[in-house]
């Protein structure tokens, strides 16, 4: 038996002795993860995941504020401008779409899938007042950018106390 060897099954038995004491009224789980050859774990029938209740994506953004307005940033590269609804009320910014992935009828087979491709959507309550008119909304080079007109705010009014 070689030294590496050794350290596995020795590993083995500590993960034994570690199982052992785990509570046994859980139930088994089918898609637990397992020790793969490295030690790192590995999600068994991670297919099946893939088929349960698909829950639309959320769209990453950033939100930035220039000395007149609100700004928000989102990637929607692939996206066509017909696929995306964005829309605001009483201060909350939703932003819905399609990311499709075209024509995959014929793969039968993924070995990487990494890419997020459906629905997404994205809710956000602005961090400022902005004016809900005159909104500036565009698509260019796969970001789509929405610009706002902050509502100025006034100044304390200093109240005198009698």
């Amino acid at each position: 038996m070689t030294r590496g060897q050794k350290q596995k099954d020795e590993l083995l038995l500590d993960d034994e002795l570690a199982a052992a004491f785990l509570n046994d009224d859980t139930p088994s789980d089918d898609n637990a993860s397992t020790p793969s050859d490295n030690g790192t774990p590995v999600q068994a029938d991670w297919e099946e995941d893939a088929t349960e209740e698909e829950l639309p994506g959320q769209l990453a953004v950033d939100v930035y504020e220039t000395k007149d307005k609100l700004v928000i940033k989102a990637r929607t590269a692939g996206v066509d401008k017909k696929d995306l609804d964005v829309s605001i009320s009483d201060g909350v910014l939703t932003i819905n779409g399609t990311l499709s992935a075209g024509d995959e009828a014929d793969a039968e087979n993924y070995h990487i899938q990494e890419c997020y491709w459906g629905e997404f959507s994205r809710t956000i309550t602005l961090p400022v007042q902005v004016k809900e008119e005159g909104i500036e909304a565009m698509l260019k080079d796969g970001v789509l950018t929405i610009s706002f007109e902050k509502i100025k705010q006034e100044t304390a009014k200093k109240i005198e106390i009698l």
